[in-house]
């Protein structure tokens, strides 16, 4: 038997198809587009797929245009580095954290749950 706030996460969750796995660069990322709001964006480091706010939390910028590198998203503009697991700062001039979403890779397209409520 599940408690009330376990029901209320599951209910809350969005979990939607965002694109093929196959449409994520290796270098950079993919912007992505959905209605009602901002852009968010796809990015691959190995095997893993990660999804996260397109804008950089530095300044505006489209993280899609940065470089994965092991894990972490460099900013285009100031070279600023994020964590793309948690979305943490790893490099200045970035303070503020990245807002990360939960991803899955199925049956070849990359889903996430982009629920609002974090």
């Amino acid at each position: 038997m599940s408690d009330v706030g376990e029901d209320s996460k599951i209910a809350s969750s969005q979990w939607v198809a965002l694109c093929s796995a196959t449409d994520v660069p290796d270098i950079g990322g993919l912007r992505i587009e959905l209605e009602g709001r901002e852009a968010i964006a796809v990015f691959r480091s190995g095997d893993e797929y990660f999804v996260t706010d397109d804008q950089c939390t530095h300044g505006n910028a489209s993280l899609c245009d940065g470089d994965v590198i092991e894990g972490e998203i460099e900013c285009p503009f100031h070279r600023g580095m994020f964590d793309l697991r948690t979305g943490q700062p790893t490099g200045s001039p970035c303070t503020v954290p990245l807002r990360t979403y939960p991803a899955e890779l199925r049956d070849g397209l990359i889903y996430a749950d982009i629920s609002q409520e974090k």
